[in-house]
Order: C-alpha cells, then structure tokens, then sequence
C-alpha cells in the first residue's frame, strides 16, 4: 500500500519545503498538511516538484484556537470569516496543486441553525473549489479530543453529501475518529466506500504510531485494499518523543501489504 505522511504530526522540526523532502527521504509516497499558511506557496510547490511528492490535502483554518475555536463552516453569525478561511484554502490548495481541502466544522451546540449554516457553507466551498478540480473533504472528529465538535459521526457525514448531492463532496475517513466513536471499521468502511475521499491512519487510543494499539491497523488496511482502496493512506499521527525517523519501523511494514 502507499501513504502519505501529514507534516502537522510528522516532521514538524522543520519548515513545510524541508519536511516534504524529509517525507521523500523517508519513503512516503505522498504528503497532506494541517495549516501550510505561513509557509511560502511557492517555496512548497517547488519541494513538491523536486520531490515528485503529490500533496493529498488542507485544512482550513480553525479560526481563534487559543480562543477554543476548532473550525468556522458551522459557526452561525461567522459566515465572513468562514468563507474567507475557505477562499484561502482553495487559493492556496490551487496554488500548490493539492487535490482536497478539508473544511472545519467547528464548535456548536448541534441545533438546526449551526447545520443549516454547515451545508451552506458546504455547498459555498464546493462551488468554489469544482472549477479547479479540488475536492471538499468532511471529517467526523471525535468529541473526547475536541469537545462539541460539530460533525462526529459518520451517519451525519454521509446524510449531509447526500443532502447536498456535489460531485466534489467527500469524506474523510479517519480511523483514529471513527473508532473512538464508532468502532466496526471496517464493515463502516465497506457501507461508505463509494462517498470516501481519503484514509487517515494512527493508533488508538494514544494517537501514536499506527502499528501499535488496540485496532489491528496491518488487518483493516488489507482489507481495504481488497474492498478496491488504491489511493495513498494518510498517517496522521503522534510519534514518540517528537522525533518522526525513529517512529517509522511500520511504513516498510505496511507498504508490503
């Protein structure tokens, strides 16, 4: 199998171009980022070019984190700012040539008002990320690690893509997420193939490397490849100590698969 490293876990020592060509050296077949927005866009895509590295993904931005703020889209009253972060994301994503921008959520108390504000924002998003070919992904996140977060369950992800009906709208499949809050992955997977736009991988419940904890990672990953997933699987994950090269020991491992 293939995968992408996530430079907001991995490689965070160093500046976004120099973390591309660490996940090059490395041997990951792709990279995704979190927040790339004060790196130089320029600067990426030429690491992106001198590597031959294909960045999967973006999120935008979360809005006021040290005021608790973990996403904008579904934030009644903050429509603006959540189409600025969204301009900026799909700017940015073109830019660079990525393929997705993942749009926040955020915080709400899940009333009518914050999903009606959620799917216009949506279907804001999608209609300006289609001309440019780049996809709006949606993360069920789990509410241990970010209370009150809007979107947290797949049932929600999957009723809100088909509510909307856009080509370009996907989810992300988290693993780390899904099982804190759901479990089943993969007969969840297998139900919601057909509406996934990227995999995301790491251990649970510690959020480490993805060969360690209580899913047997190795086991659902090939099962995913016989269900037909061909695409790179992100590894969006907290290696020990900080210290990426030293947490490597699966990729080889997990590449045979």
């Amino acid at each position: 199998m293939r995968f992408s490293a996530n430079l907001g876990f991995l490689f965070t020592d160093r500046p976004l171009p120099d973390a591309i060509h660490a996940a090059h050296a490395a041997g990951f077949d792709a990279v995704e980022c979190h927040f790339p927005y004060d790196s130089d866009p320029g600067a990426v895509r030429a690491a992106l070019d001198a590597t031959g590295l294909s960045m999967l993904g973006l999120n935008t931005w979360p809005g006021d984190r040290d005021a608790g703020e973990f996403g904008l889209a579904a934030l009644p009253g903050r429509e603006p700012q959540a189409h600025e972060a969204i301009a900026q994301a799909v700017g940015y994503a073109q830019t660079i040539g990525a393929g997705a921008v993942h749009v926040m959520a955020g915080r709400t108390d899940g009333g009518a008002g914050a999903e009606a504000t959620f799917r216009d924002n949506l279907a804001h998003a999608c209609d300006l990320a289609a001309p440019h070919g780049i996809t709006i992904l949606i993360e069920p996140i789990n509410r241990r690690d970010v209370p009150g977060y809007h979107l947290s369950h797949s049932a929600h992800a999957a009723e809100v893509i088909a509510a909307l009906g856009r080509d370009n709208l996907r989810l992300m499949f988290d693993c780390y997420h899904l099982q804190i809050m759901e479990g089943d992955l993969s007969h969840r997977f297998e139900a919601l193939l057909s509406i996934i736009g990227h995999v995301q991988i790491a251990g649970v419940p510690d959020r480490g490397a993805p060969d360690a904890g209580e899913v047997d990672l190795g086991w659902l990953l090939a099962r995913m490849k016989r269900l037909g997933w061909t695409r790179p699987i992100g590894a969006e994950y907290r290696p020990a100590g900080g210290d990426t090269e030293a947490s490597l020991g699966w990729l080889p491992r997990f590449q045979a698969i």
